[in-house]
Formats: C-alpha cells, sequence, structure tokens
C-alpha cells in the first residue's frame, strides 16, 4: 500500500496520444457539427410544441 501523504509520479510511458494538427481540425469540425445538428433538433422540437399549443398538456389521465 502506498502512502496517501506523498504525490503520485506520473508514469513516462503514459504520455496519451498525440493528435496531429490535421486531427484536432478534423476534431473540432465533427464537434462543431455535433453541436450544430444538436441545435437544430433543438429547434425542430420547440417548434413542433410551440405548433401543437397547450392542447400538448390537457391528456385524460
Amino acid at each position: 500500500m502506498t502512502d496517501p501523504n506523498t504525490p503520485m509520479t506520473p508514469d513516462p510511458r503514459r504520455d496519451g496520444i498525440i493528435l496531429t494538427d490535421a486531427q484536432k481540425k478534423r476534431r473540432r469540425e465533427r464537434s462543431i457539427a455535433i453541436a450544430l445538428a444538436l441545435g437544430v433538433l433543438v429547434i425542430l422540437f420547440f417548434a413542433v410544441t410551440m405548433v401543437k399549443g397547450p392542447a400538448v398538456l390537457v391528456r385524460p389521465m
């Protein structure tokens, strides 16, 4: 068991994945596309709710 008061030293073999500039650019473009698609869905759901009006909340129990 290690002492909880001693700081953990990073393992030099685990630097992680280093992305190239092209990969970073594609990741950013993909993130923007996902955000736009999510925004369109939110607007679509809001518009459908507004078109249906308050009748959406009136349901028989």
